[in-house]
Order: structure tokens, then C-alpha cells, then sequence
């Protein structure tokens, strides 16, 4: 018993005076080049992906991320014939993206290549079989620098999945790069982002969103959970040129992916979309 109480325990996030935690035990932990990675079992979500002691995702919890944060897009998009992430090492978008049998290339600009090793490693359930796809093309890389020497109208769909708006991340949530997401963008596509927890972060929620509604003609958030980040309570806001098309998934392509789908469908996706609480509301048009 004594030895248990050696290797299991809590690992808390902390922010902002308070605390989020899981019970469990650290398997490894890596500086990388631009920062701390920790893999953490836990009793409750399996084991778990924290980035600068921060919680990025975990095994038995991840769909709630991933699949809120692609399938609006892609199920949305005109065509998926080039689709890009930014970000995204632990493969969870990766693997919901390569979902649509229509999807011909998927480029993945991760910048810290040990997150995609370690993840593959020690996460594999996340990724699946998303390495293996030939459809994906994955470079290493600085996404904000790489977004600026791409042509115009590139990609069908824009997939956003970055850390907090620090460290390596921290240019993810800037005018500029959303301004070269858009002009990379094509006219009928769908650009995608998580925006962070609307409780734990509101000043950076409410921020990234209108600047993102300064940018794209259209543009609105969608709120979810997922349970291991700050206050359980999330966001991710999806913006396109033409319409507010992110709003309405193509049948046949919701058809085909609802069904592997844990969270997401039509019927989720317009609650989701219609479950914005008043004061933030007020604060996103003032």
C-alpha cells in the first residue's frame, strides 16, 4: 500500500486560484524544445496529455474535443478536397478529419515534433489509424510562419487545434494569422478554432471571437464540455466568407459520419450552437 501511495496521486492545472486535478500517476514527462510534456494515467479518463502542466486531452474524454471541433466544419465545407490543421500533434483531428471518404489530402503543421512521438507512443488510441492514412501529409513546422508563404484560396477547411493562447501557441489567436487563414481559405470553405473555456477564460473567449468576427464575414461560437479543462465549460467558433454555412451539415455527409460519432450530430450541433448564455451574448456584440 505504502508503495502504491508513492506513484498515484493528483496532478492539478492551475488557474486563476483554482484548481483542476485528476487522480492517477505520472508514466513520463519530456522537455522538449518548447516545452514540458507530461503523460499522466488516470483513474477516471485513461491516460492524458498535459503540455506545460497544462491538460491537452485524455483517452476516455478527447471525442468531446475533437469531434466538436471538426465535423461542423467538414460536414459543412463545399468540398473537402485539401484540409488543413494547425496544430493537433495528439492526432484526435487528424482522426475525425480522415472520417469523410471524400477528403483527398490533409496537411497537419504541427510545431513541436515530439508531441506527435510521444503522443503516437503512449496515445495511440487517440490518433488510431490516422498515421497510416495516406492521405496525411504531416510537416513540422511554425504554423502562424507557414500560413504566410501559402497561395491564396488553398484549402477547403481550416482546422485550429493549438493549446492556450501561450508558449508555442500564443500567435494562434492573433489578427494577422487570421487574416492569412482566411486569405488561404477558399470562398465556400469553413475556418474552425477552439476559443477556450467561456467561464475559466472569458476575457480571452470573447477576444478571440471578435476578432475572428472582425476577419471572416461570419463567424459564431459553439459551446460544449470537456471535462478535464478549466471548468469543464468549452468553445470553439467556426467562420466562413459566404454564409453562416457551419450552421447546416450536408446530408449525406452528416449521415455518414453521425453514426461513429460518440457527441456529434445535426440535433447536438444546433442546440450547441443556439446554447450561447445572455451576458455573453451581450459582451460578444458590445
Amino acid at each position: 500500500m505504502f508503495i502504491r501511495k508513492l506513484f498515484y496521486g493528483w496532478k492539478d492545472e492551475y488557474q486563476k486560484d483554482v484548481r483542476y486535478g485528476l487522480k492517477g500517476k505520472k508514466l513520463f514527462e519530456h522537455k522538449s524544445k518548447f516545452q514540458k510534456i507530461t503523460i499522466f494515467e488516470s483513474k477516471r479518463y485513461g491516460k492524458a496529455l498535459l503540455l506545460d502542466n497544462c491538460w491537452m486531452t485524455a483517452e476516455k474524454q478527447e471525442k468531446q474535443y475533437h469531434e466538436c471541433l471538426v465535423h461542423p466544419a467538414l460536414s459543412s465545407a463545399e468540398e473537402l478536397n485539401n484540409v488543413l490543421i494547425i496544430g493537433g500533434g495528439d492526432g484526435g483531428s487528424a482522426r475525425e478529419c480522415l472520417k469523410y471518404r471524400e477528403l483527398k489530402q490533409l496537411k497537419l503543421i504541427e510545431i513541436d515534433k515530439d508531441v506527435i512521438e510521444i503522443s503516437r507512443k503512449y496515445l495511440s488510441g487517440i490518433g488510431n489509424n490516422c498515421w497510416s492514412d495516406p492521405r496525411l501529409n504531416i510537416q513540422i513546422d511554425d504554423g502562424i510562419a507557414w500560413v504566410k508563404q501559402v497561395k491564396d484560396n488553398s484549402f477547403d477547411a481550416i482546422i485550429i487545434d493549438g493549446s492556450d493562447p501561450k508558449g508555442p501557441a500564443k500567435g494562434l489567436f492573433n489578427k494577422e494569422f487570421f487574416h492569412n487563414c482566411k486569405r488561404i481559405l477558399k470562398s465556400k470553405g469553413v475556418f474552425a478554432a477552439q476559443t477556450e473555456s467561456p467561464e475559466a477564460f472569458e476575457r480571452t473567449h470573447i477576444e478571440s471571437v471578435k476578432v475572428i468576427r472582425e476577419v471572416f464575414k461570419n463567424a459564431d461560437p459553439l459551446y460544449g464540455n470537456v471535462p478535464i479543462y478549466p471548468s469543464g465549460w468549452w468553445s470553439w467558433t467556426f467562420a466562413s466568407e459566404s454564409s453562416r454555412r457551419y450552421l447546416n451539415p450536408i446530408i449525406a455527409r452528416s449521415n455518414q459520419i453521425s453514426k461513429t460519432c460518440e457527441f456529434w450530430s445535426p440535433r447536438w450541433q444546433k442546440g450547441s450552437f443556439d446554447a450561447i448564455p445572455a451576458h455573453l451574448e451581450r459582451k460578444l456584440k458590445s
